[in-house]
């Protein structure tokens, strides 16, 4: 299923607070990246209800290096329970620029929310 457009629009609190936390680690590349958070916008969301964005960096930022699409982060998510129920993934266009944001979830139902930085890890509130 190919993205749904959407009128661009600023980061939510949530996709902020997620995609600095995952940006805070230390790797090639990793501060570029940081520096185009503040001019990132949503320009679709991958289907209906869904919190995976595809991301624009809109203003003059300055590229990231990356070798490959990932970013080389790992940030598992975890239900109240602390149960692993999936993981986030923050992707770039050619290694440069900040492209989407993707919860990749293992339960039968797809999380309706990003989830919270609670105590350093990514965990839904109970």
């Amino acid at each position: 299923m190919a993205p749904l457009s959407i009128n661009p629009r600023p980061l939510n609190a949530d996709e902020r607070a997620v995609l600095e936390h995952l940006l805070s680690a230390e790797f090639v590349g990793a501060s570029q990246l940081r520096s185009q958070v503040d001019h990132t916008e949503v320009i679709a969301v991958w289907e209906p209800d869904s919190v995976s964005v595809d991301l624009r960096v809109r203003e003059a930022y300055e590229h990231a290096a990356l070798p490959e699409a990932l970013v080389p982060v790992n940030a598992p998510a975890y239900d109240p329970s602390g149960a692993y129920v999936g993981e986030i993934l923050v992707w770039t266009d050619r290694g440069a620029t900040l492209a989407a944001l993707e919860l990749a979830w293992v339960t039968d139902e797809m999380p309706t929310s990003l989830p919270a930085i609670v105590d350093g890890r990514l965990r839904w509130p109970a």
